[in-house]
C-alpha cells in the first residue's frame, strides 16, 4: 500500500500521473470532482473514471493515507477526529457546527515546538512537520462528515502545531481549497492563526491573499509574555505587532490577537489596560478565550465576571472583543487533548 495518497498531488501532478498511466489529462480533473464535490469514500464509487484506472488509483494513490483511531461527537454537534498518519503519529481536527456555518480547525504539525506553557499540544513537544497531504486530509475527512445539504464555509488553521512554521506544505493546501475545483472557498475564509513570528507574516502578507491572520498574544507585555509563550524571548512584541500591522496595510484585513485568560496571571485590570493601550492605535479584533483546563497543567479559567470586565476594559478602550464560545467541552475538542489522552493514558 502506498504512503501516499490522493490528497499529496494537486491538479498538475495528477494530470502527469493520468498521463503516465495511458490515459488522457481531463481524467484528473474528474477524479478531482469525485474527491471534493461528490465526497466519495473510496475509488470505486468513481463510476466515470475506467476501471483499470481505478485499480492502479486505489493501490497508488488511496484516497487517504492515514488511518481513524477515535471519532467523538459531543452534545452541541461538534465532531472531533484523531487520525494516525502512514507513519504512526496522531493528529486532531474538528468540526464545529453553528447555525450559518461549518467551521473545521485543522492541525499543521505533529506536536508544537512554541512551548506555550499552558497548551496541551506541545506537552509533547514537536515531532515534525505534516505534508500538505496530511493537512489536506483532515479537511476531507470532516467534510465527509456533513449532511448533503452542509457544506465547508470556514477553514481555521488553529489545531496542533504553528501553521507559520510549516508554511511550505500549508500554502499549497489553502490554494487547493480557494481553487474552484477544490473546495472553492475564498481566502476570506480561511483564518491563519500564529504565536508571532514575524517574517513569515511578513511572506504570507507577500502572497496578496485575503487571509485572515490570527495571532496568538496572550499577554499584553514581553515579560509576561516570556513566562507563557517562552518562544517570544527571541523575537519580542514590538516585532510582532510590526509584522501584524505590515500585514493589515498590504491585504487590508484586520488582524486578530487571541489571548487565553489564565485566572491569576494574565487576567488581571492592568493587564487588560495594557492590551488597550496596545491595540486601540491599531484596526484590530480581540478574541479572548477562557482556558481550558489540561490536566497536568496549573492553570485554569477565570470566572465569568473577571472575563467580563476584562472584555469591558477592552471595550471602553475602542478595542473591539469578543469572548470564544467554547464547543466540544464533553470530547476534549480543545487543541490536542484526545492526542495527550491516547498518547498518555489517564492524562
Amino acid at each position: 500500500m502506498s504512503t501516499r495518497s490522493l490528497c499529496d498531488l494537486g491538479l498538475a501532478e495528477l494530470s502527469e500521473w493520468c498521463v503516465a498511466q495511458g490515459e488522457r489529462p481531463f481524467r484528473a480533473k474528474q477524479i478531482r470532482r469525485w474527491l471534493f464535490g461528490k465526497r466519495v469514500s473510496n475509488v470505486d464509487a468513481m463510476h466515470d473514471v475506467p476501471a483499470a484506472l481505478r485499480a492502479t488509483l486505489a493501490e497508488q494513490l488511496p484516497l487517504f493515507s492515514g488511518r481513524l483511531v477515535d471519532h467523538r461527537i459531543a452534545s452541541d454537534r461538534t465532531e472531533k477526529l484523531l487520525v494516525a498518519c502512514a507513519d504512526g503519529e496522531q493528529v486532531e481536527c474538528v468540526l464545529m457546527r453553528e447555525p450559518k456555518r461549518r467551521t473545521v480547525c485543522i492541525s499543521t504539525q505533529v506536536g508544537c515546538g512554541m512551548g506555550c506553557v499552558f497548551c496541551a499540544s506541545g506537552m509533547l513537544g514537536l515531532k515534525r512537520n505534516l505534508s500538505g497531504g496530511e493537512i489536506l486530509e483532515q479537511i476531507l475527512r470532516l467534510d465527509r462528515l456533513l449532511e448533503k445539504d452542509e457544506r465547508i464555509t470556514n477553514v481555521v488553521a488553529m489545531g496542533i502545531g504553528e501553521p507559520l512554521a510549516n508554511l511550505a506544505a500549508l500554502l499549497p493546501v489553502l490554494e487547493t481549497l480557494n481553487d474552484p475545483g477544490g473546495l472553492g472557498l475564498g481566502a476570506r475564509r480561511i483564518t491563519i492563526s500564529t504565536v508571532g513570528l514575524p517574517e513569515k507574516i511578513r511572506e504570507l502578507a507577500q502572497l496578496n491573499k485575503a487571509f485572515n491572520l490570527a495571532v496568538s498574544l496572550h499577554a499584553p507585555n514581553d515579560a509576561l509574555r516570556n513566562e507563557l509563550v517562552p518562544v517570544n524571548k527571541g523575537i519580542g512584541l514590538g516585532a510582532i505587532l510590526a509584522s501584524a500591522d505590515e500585514y493589515f496595510d498590504r491585504t487590508g484585513r484586520r488582524v486578530t490577537y487571541e489571548y487565553v485568560l489564565l485566572a491569576g496571571r494574565n487576567d488581571q485590570r492592568q493587564h487588560a489596560q495594557q492590551l488597550a493601550a496596545l491595540l486601540k492605535p491599531r484596526i484590530a479584533h480581540v478574541n479572548l478565550i477562557p482556558m481550558n483546563g489540561v490536566i497536568g497543567l496549573p492553570f485554569e479559567a477565570p470566572g465569568e465576571p473577571r472575563t467580563r470586565e476584562f472584555a469591558g476594559i477592552l471595550e471602553r478602550a475602542g478595542v473591539p472583543v469578543t469572548v470564544r464560545k467554547r464547543k466540544g467541552a464533553d470530547v476534549d475538542a480543545a487543541c490536542g487533548q484526545l492526542r495527550l489522552q491516547h498518547l498518555q493514558p489517564g492524562a
